[in-house]
């Protein structure tokens, strides 16, 4: 006997499951759209809530509401809702291209991993026996007392 309100049923076009199996393949995809996904997807072919919700170690109320809103709204309900705040001045295209860059290129200058410049080492004189050393260094305006 089925215990709680029943499920509205859970059905998918080829073009939802496409776009929801794109978002998990693409490595850029915020987790939290990624989990959305895989709770439509699995839900989809008809596995239970509560069995979603262990096999994603997420609450069964988390499956439910992501079940709900897709149900509703379809793709759009998984989706980030706008946030409180004055309105963005740029997209997401332009945002994930300046992540892209920041990722992908050097800047002009570096040529590779190792083109930080780091300072001469500090040297210390050689002396004789007998001579009496100094009781100060002066390196790269660093003062160094013995």
């Amino acid at each position: 006997m089925a215990r709680g309100r029943p499920k509205a049923q859970l059905n998918l076009s080829q073009s939802e499951r496409e776009q929801l199996l794109r978002w998990l393949r693409r490595g850029k995809t915020a987790q939290a759209l990624a989990i959305r996904a895989r709770i439509v997807l699995r839900c989809a072919d008809g596995v239970d809530n509560e069995q979603v919700a262990r096999w994603l170690s997420v609450t069964p109320q988390t499956v439910s509401k992501w079940r709900g809103r897709f149900v509703r709204r379809r793709i759009e309900g998984l989706l980030d809702a706008p946030r409180p705040g004055a309105p963005r001045r740029i997209g997401d295209e332009e945002v994930e291209q300046v992540i892209a860059m920041t990722l992908n290129q050097l800047p002009k200058a570096a040529k590779g991993p190792a083109s930080i410049k780091f300072g001469n080492p500090v040297t210390s004189p050689t002396y004789s026996i007998g001579d009496e050393a100094p009781t100060s260094y002066h390196a790269q305006g660093y003062n160094i007392t013995c």
